[in-house]
């Protein structure tokens, strides 16, 4: 196939002169040259069974190899190492080039399908302003490592922009997508509910908030101790804990009163879900000491096992549900555009 793609362009070239010897010659020579080098194996693994390096047609748009390799490069480490032998390896890739061919696929049939309405268009303004915060959040700020990160993939910055506008489009339209699937009925909550049950069931769990005093490289643990001395001595008068977690404690959940939720006992480390289980509703217990922490906790409020009520899975269910029908909408959408599109693929 490929010498024969040459040896098409060598009559192409060898046709410049009129000797009919020197035709023949030429024509002779040039076919060999392009047998040797079909017969050089190819070393690239990306795109191998794509003859001409076209790995597919879709409407006037063509899906090259060089398409594929920008996409599947930084992955290539992963598919290396989830893959046990060579022949794993070249399976797994061609499963992520079909992954990488199919969205680049629709890609181009969602930005004609956006482009089909006169009036929707995307100002170039916000284009330049695309790049621009790429520029900065990609590169460091740095144009000529954007320049040259542009040579890499064989790029133009107009071209680049033009690949910026399509990725603005296709994140719109799917945007759309997401927005006309935004409402579930009471009715179909409840019904995932109870259809659902054993998703929500829940072991012992208790509503725990705890204060963190953590050491520091260069601080001596009994300035931890007398800390930590403090704040019991506080609860004990009837301070608040959510303050004095506020006030005191070294964690992401302090801003929130160091509120962490309701939490399992297999969420907590076996010297602190030892404590929080055994406390009572609304106590704190005694400083617990770790290697380098010490911790005081806080049982806001305490659940046996068994199915969460409706009103705490809700917004879940909810959330779950919306997802769910964008994936479904999509699918039906890219699979109209596909039907009535022209796709042709190549392997």
């Amino acid at each position: 196939m490929k010498s024969s793609f040459f040896c098409e362009i060598s009559r192409n070239s060898i046709k410049m002169t009129n000797n009919p010897f020197v035709r023949f010659i030429g024509f002779v020579v040039l076919c060999f040259i392009a047998q040797l080098a079909a017969a050089q194996p190819n070393t690239d693994p990306v795109g191998a069974r794509f003859a001409n390096g076209i790995a597919a047609i879709v409407e006037e748009r063509i899906i090259t190899v060089g398409d594929i390799r920008r996409e599947i490069e930084p992955l290539l480490p992963q598919i290396r190492s989830q893959s046990r032998t060579e022949a794993e390896f070249r399976k797994n890739l061609e499963t992520v080039e079909d992954d990488i061919i199919q969205n680049l696929t629709d890609q181009i049939l969602i930005v004609k399908d956006f482009y089909s309405d006169e009036k929707r268009q995307i100002p170039n303004s916000f284009v330049e302003n695309e790049v621009k915060e790429r520029i900065i959040t990609q590169f460091e700020g740095d144009r000529s490592k954007f320049l040259e990160y542009l040579r890499a993939i064989g790029k133009t910055p107009r071209e680049y922009r033009d690949i910026v506008r399509e990725e603005i489009v296709v994140g719109y339209m799917r945007s759309q997508l997401r927005k006309s699937q935004s409402i579930v009925s009471p009715v179909k909550i409840e019904k995932f509910y109870d259809e659902n049950q054993e998703r929500f069931y829940q072991g012992d769990s208790v509503h725990l908030r705890l204060i963190r005093l953590a050491q520091l490289a260069d601080e001596n643990k009994a300035v931890l101790e007398q800390t930590a001395d403090t704040i019991i001595g506080q609860l004990e008068a009837g301070a608040s804990f959510q303050e004095l977690a506020t006030q005191y404690s070294q964690d992401t959940r302090k801003g929130q009163g160091g509120d962490w939720g309701w939490i399992n006992r297999e969420d907590l480390k076996p010297e602190l879900a030892d404590v929080a289980f055994s406390l009572e509703k609304a106590t704190f217990s005694e400083p617990i000491r770790t290697e380098s922490d010490i911790f005081i906790l806080y049982v806001e409020d305490k659940r046996d096992a068994g199915v969460q009520p409706l009103i705490e899975v809700r917004d879940q269910i909810e959330r779950l549900l919306i997802s769910q029908m964008a994936r479904d909408a999509q699918e039906r959408y890219l699979e109209r555009l596909r039907r009535d599109g022209y796709v042709r693929y190549f392997n």
